[in-house]
This record gives C-alpha cells, structure tokens and sequence, in this order.
C-alpha cells in the first residue's frame, strides 16, 4: 500500500506538473499576443512558440545554432521592467550555451542585424524561479547581432581584446600591441642588457585578473625560471624589458592558460602581470 500510495504521489506530481506548464504556454502565448497588439510589432511565430521581429536581417554571416557570437542586448517583461542588459561591448557567447530562445530566435539573424525576441516561459526558464526571473515569464530581448565567429578561438580572441582594450581605457595606460594579441607596458625601461625567448631570468611579478583579482604572486626577491618554462605570453613578453626594467604584460588566453584553463585561472581568461625583471641570469 505503501509503495502504492508512492507511486500515485509521483503520478499526481507529473500531472500537475504538466498541467501547470500546459496553463503557462496558454498565459504565455496569451500575454505574447497582447504585447505584439499593443506595440504594433510585425512578429513571425516559429513551430516552437518564439516570436522574433527582425528589424533588420543584417548583412554579414548567418548565424547557425551552433554558433559563437557577439550579441548586444536587453532583456525585458512585457511591463518593460528590465531584468538584463549588456554593455556596448556585447557578450560572446556560444549559442548552445544559451536559453532554448536564444539558441533558435539569434539563428534568424545576420551579422550587422537586429530585432525582438519575445520568448515563452517554456523556452526560457521554465516553470521555476531562475535568479530574479519569476517561473513562468515571459521574457522579451532587444538584439543586435553583432559578429558570428567560425570557432571557440577566434571568439576567445576577439572577447579577450575587447577586455584588454577596455582594461587599458579604464587604467589609461600607455600600452603597446603586438601582432601575436599581446600588450605590454613599459613603465620603467631598465638599464642593464636585454633577455631572449631563451633566457633565464630573476623576476618578481604579480598576477591578476582584469577584475584586479590576484591569483599569484612572487616575493619581492622574485623567482629564477627560463623563459622557454613558461606560458607563451611571458616568453614574448619578457624580452621586451631590459634588466632592471619594470611594466605590465597583458595576456590573452590563447597565449596564457587557453580555452580549458589550468589550476585557479578559467578557460579563456585575460591574465595581467606586473613584472619587475631584476637579474639576467644567462
């Protein structure tokens, strides 16, 4: 009986379940028309229950649903309280990491277009709360697709300059670019002899995140490693100082700890480092 009683419980639970997701596609699909109505919007309806307005198609690559992008953003309720929005810059993404609406309703849009989602609870969040967004809503994005990528590294390196160039704005710092994606300031130029991709060399450093985050750091008496042991942004970047010289190396991830990562630092992380290069060892 007991077992019985279970298996009912569990039964009841799927039924209710369906039955309150079968009332929100109802509410949602309710609210989704009304909003159209009120705002005067020429929105298509896909198989799945998205609504998308394309402003404009855009002009560059189609974006496909496996796609990496570069999307700007706002997010919305249809009482226009805003729940997300992204900078000028974007987000970079990858459009199987995304909402089920994202996934699909992004794919309708080129490079250079923009538009509408207007996306059913079923397609977003579901039935539950998710962070400040209630269960069942639904929820309304202004987008513009601003760049599809072929692969993770070429949207890594775009999403890692972008950061660099936004670190060195903020920080107004006299940063200098080199054709491999690396930066590098130099703040005191030092007086002794310079260092080759093969060197060995005593430097203290201090590493961090664009976010000022440290995630390592040496004694002032500095570490003796050769240059041939380290990630490629400091083989590069080292040479660039002279014995004595003092700066800062900004890394892209394709030339630090790559899309995977490695220990405290996440796949595709800008590393900065402040360097004080005291000794050529060799």
């Amino acid at each position: 009986m007991k077992y019985t009683l279970f298996i009912l419980a569990i039964c009841l639970f799927v039924s209710c379940s369906k039955d309150e997701e079968a009332d929100y596609t109802v509410k949602n699909e309710t609210e989704i028309q009304d909003y159209i109505t009120t705002h005067n919007l020429n929105a298509k309806k896909s198989s799945t229950g998205l609504y998308y307005v394309i402003d404009e198609a855009g002009t560059g690559k189609q974006a496909m649903p496996n796609s990496y992008v570069n999307v700007t953003y706002k997010g919305y309720y249809t009482d226009g309280r805003v729940f997300d929005e992204s900078n000028s810059d974007g987000i970079f993404t990858h459009l199987q990491q995304v909402i089920k609406g994202w996934t699909e309703g992004i794919s309708y849009f080129k490079e250079g277009g923009n538009g509408k989602l207007l996306i059913p609870s079923h397609l977003a969040y579901g039935n539950s709360d998710y962070g400040s967004v209630p269960g069942g809503s639904v929820l309304i994005f202004d987008i513009q697709l601003k760049t599809v990528y072929d692969n993770l590294e070429t949207c890594l390196k775009a999403k890692n300059e972008t950061e660099i160039k936004t670190y060195i704005e903020k920080n107004k710092l006299d940063a200098q670019k080199c054709e491999s994606g690396l930066y590098y300031v130099i703040e005191e130029e030092g007086t002794g002899i310079h260092p080759n991709a093969e060197s060995n060399v005593t430097i203290a450093y201090k590493g961090y995140f664009t976010n000022d985050k440290v995630f390592d750091q040496s004694s002032s008496n500095g570490i003796s490693i050769g240059l041939n042991d380290v990630i490629k942004g400091w083989t590069e970047g080292i040479p660039y100082f002279k014995e004595g010289g003092k700066g800062k190396l900004l890394i892209p991830s394709h030339l630090g700890y790559g899309a995977n990562g490695g220990g405290p630092i996440p796949g595709g992380t800008v590393l900065i480092f402040d360097v004080n290069l005291i000794k050529v060892n060799e």
